[in-house]
């Protein structure tokens, strides 16, 4: 057996007494790569995130009792352990069996009764009717659950925040996003007052809010994106993914695909800039910035001021029953001179001292302390779903914290990409009866005007029925956006 017949395999999973503890790694037949050593994590202790993403495997333990090291080149094993040794999947949530047991649904707004339910479903549409995840079940209502973590700081590592999410309402108004939290917090009072480290995901509301939300706070002080990144608005599963790294810098994907990147520094107001326009600098009085000048060579053409601005109707014919003694001297109508040109003015040419648009030149900002660790959250404990909706029937699933990008676009791939497109043929497949049913109750063209008067007489009370549910949505909508 050669080199290449083995594939590296490492453990996400800490144990609960040394939750810091790295993966441990191995090489196995790439034959063998499927089975999994389940046991292991339950008798050992390992952090139960998802028991089938526990990647230890029984037949590589018996293997590497008795595989030669020989068969495995020096610089194989040090690249292996190399790559793997840092990697580390903080929490992670496929939503199996036994979820509830990880996750704490809040009593926010229970004594208001406006709390939302959530269902245990793969949705109406889906690739695979075995992949479940949380859905909101209730219109107009607050949402509010949490998972708790091993403590953790992203100091001098990668933070990747992900997860899916499927709006199968056609959501016109309701949030699709998720946060990170650090510290202690009370999981039965998580709300929309709970402070948070990081809120990431889709919000959608009406036309103006189609967005992707990606908000830091710093110095208990909430910092939204500058740049617009638009997200998906169909009622398909989508993956969002945001990675933040050490050296300030960000990408957020949709569906394993960048949409945008930059700095924290740039795409955040979180500290003051760098360099400001010098407040004292004057544009200097001989600064010529006019672009183009009139040609000194340019000469008004003779006669040109004495080119009238309308002339008479050269087309223009006198009435045949135009009486000149009842009706006056006839005058042809006038119509503008197409030779007229309107005042002279000479024409522009380039400007020989033209220096440019005049700017204040950058000087250093006083006002700007700079911070090594404007990407360091040092606490985060928590991953949580809270958001109001108007229509229900969003679906998360697939949560992923960790420092691995790699990891968790294999994790995408894995998923949604293996899903995709069964879910949209089933999508289509509903879409399609569902067309086929509202054709069939549509009522014939003569049993609608039948029922013409019947509807006026209906229309005073629907109207009273529309406003009260129109004034209840932009209340509630309004409410909701304030809280962001």
């Amino acid at each position: 057996m050669t080199a290449n017949s083995y594939v590296a395999f490492y453990d996400s999973y800490a144990p609960r007494d040394n939750p810091r503890q790295t993966r441990s790694c191995c090489a196995i037949p790439k034959g063998e790569s499927t089975l999994l050593y389940k046991h292991r994590s339950q008798s050992e202790g390992f952090t139960h995130s998802n028991l089938n993403k526990h990647k230890v495997m029984a037949v590589a333990q018996r293997r590497l009792q008795v595989m030669n090291p020989s068969f495995l080149s020096l610089a194989v094993v040090l690249s292996l352990l190399l790559g793997i040794s840092s990697a580390k999947v903080f929490f992670e949530e496929r939503f199996e069996d036994g979820w509830e047991s990880r996750w704490v649904k809040s009593d926010w707004k229970k004594d208001e009764n406006t709390a939302g339910e959530w269902n245990y479903t793969s949705g109406k549409w889906n690739g695979d009717p075995n992949d479940k995840g949380i859905q909101t079940s209730e219109d107009y209502r607050f949402y509010a659950i949490s998972a708790e973590f091993p403590e953790f700081s992203n100091k001098d590592k990668t933070l990747v925040f992900q997860f899916s999410v499927k709006h199968e309402q056609k959501l016109d108004c309701g949030g699709g996003y998720m946060k990170l939290l650090s510290g202690e917090i009370d999981q039965k009072k998580f709300g929309g007052d709970t402070p948070y480290s990081i809120m990431f995901g889709p919000d959608i509301c009406g036309y103006s809010t189609k967005k992707v939300h990606a908000i830091l706070t710093y110095n208990e002080t909430n910092h939204l994106i500058k740049k617009e990144v638009p997200c998906e608005t169909d009622q398909l599963s989508h993956v969002y993914t945001f990675i933040l790294r050490p050296d300030a810098t960000y990408s957020i994907l949709i569906d394993n695909v960048e949409k945008q990147t930059g700095s924290l520094y740039s795409d955040w107001n979180i500290l003051p800039p760098k360099t400001i326009k010098d407040p004292e600098a004057k544009k200097p009085e001989d600064w010529d910035d006019k672009e183009y000048i009139p040609d000194p060579e340019d000469k008004k053409p003779e006669g040109y001021d004495d080119i009238p601005k309308e002339i008479p109707d050269p087309d223009a014919k006198k009435p045949e029953d135009w009486d000149d003694e009842e009706d006056g001297e006839w005058t042809a109508p006038t119509i503008p001179n197409p030779e007229y040109k309107g005042p002279w003015k000479p024409k522009k040419i380039k400007n020989p001292n033209y220096k440019g648009k005049w700017k204040a030149p950058m000087i250093d900002n006083p006002d700007f302390k700079d911070d090594p660790d404007l990407y360091v959250f040092p606490n985060l404990k928590y991953v949580g779903i809270e958001l109001w909706q108007v229509k229900s029937g969003t679906l998360f699933d697939n949560v992923l914290v960790a420092d691995d990008p790699e990891y968790a676009k294999k994790l995408v791939e894995e998923t949604w990409g293996k899903q995709k497109d069964a879910e949209k043929a089933a999508f289509d497949e509903a879409e399609k009866k569902r067309e086929e049913e509202e054709s069939k109750n549509d009522p014939a063209d003569s049993d609608a005007e039948d029922g013409d008067d019947d509807s006026d007489d209906a229309e005073g009370d629907d109207a009273d029925d529309d406003t009260k549910s129109e004034s209840k949505e932009d209340t509630a909508d309004d409410h909701a956006h304030d809280e962001l």
